[in-house]
């Protein structure tokens, strides 16, 4: 058996940068940890409960986190910001107040700003929404994973995989499979891989999708 270790954390400090930045007391850093959780989530929910004909996908890349003393600075990178940007100041304020709500902080102000990225479909958070989406809607998981491929080949990326594990096509038998296009080098430290793993609740039980993209070298 293999040791597996996540391509994100094993490149910190080199290829991959921290999506929260703040410093804490020791005794207060759990704290902050779930302060982090709490505010995604709110994002998360937020997203899922505002989409309309984004065909299930909500476009969210990553979301950084920045604490100051009094100011809480939030950067949702989303693929399709349409999602909150349409009625901007009005569903923004919504989303402050609902984020403050969660947190119940009265002294710090939260700031929120929604950069759009330039090829979606590169980022392997919103190419396993669109796989999850398929799968939900009884699309051939073989069918799902090569027009994910088609779609991350359109931005030209060195090298992806695809790998779902459940109960693929309904069968009693757990399984895995999986589909690599190019290379892949998981231990070179050198090599900038971005990686997420999902979970998607479909009607034959709970399916999980790991995405490992190859983007470059340094």
């Amino acid at each position: 058996m293999g040791q597996k270790i996540n391509p994100l954390g094993f490149r910190l400090g080199t290829t991959q940068s921290h999506h929260s930045l703040w410093f804490a007391q020791p005794k207060e850093y759990s704290e902050g940890l779930q302060e982090d959780q709490k505010i995604r989530k709110c994002i998360k929910n937020y997203v899922q409960k505002n989409m309309k004909d984004f065909s299930g996908v909500e476009g969210i890349a990553r979301i950084e986190i920045q604490k100051r003393i009094d100011v809480i600075q939030v950067i949702i990178w989303m693929g399709f910001p349409k999602l909150l940007i349409e009625g901007k100041p009005k569903k923004l304020e919504e989303l402050q107040r609902n984020i403050q709500k969660e947190l119940n902080c009265v002294n710090q102000k939260i700031n929120i700003d929604i950069p759009r990225i330039g090829n979606p479909y590169r980022h392997p958070n919103i190419l396993a929404e669109f796989i999850a989406e398929q799968l939900k809607n009884r699309v051939s998981f073989r069918k799902a994973m090569k027009k994910a491929i088609e779609l991350t080949e359109e931005t030209d990326p060195r090298g992806i995989q695809i790998k779902i594990r459940g109960r693929l096509g309904g069968k009693e038998m757990a399984r895995v499979e999986w589909i690599r296009e190019g290379r892949v080098p998981l231990q070179t430290i050198r090599a900038k891989i971005d990686y997420c793993s999902y979970t998607v609740r479909t009607i034959h039980g709970v399916l999980g999708i790991k995405i490992w993209i190859f983007v470059d070298e340094e």
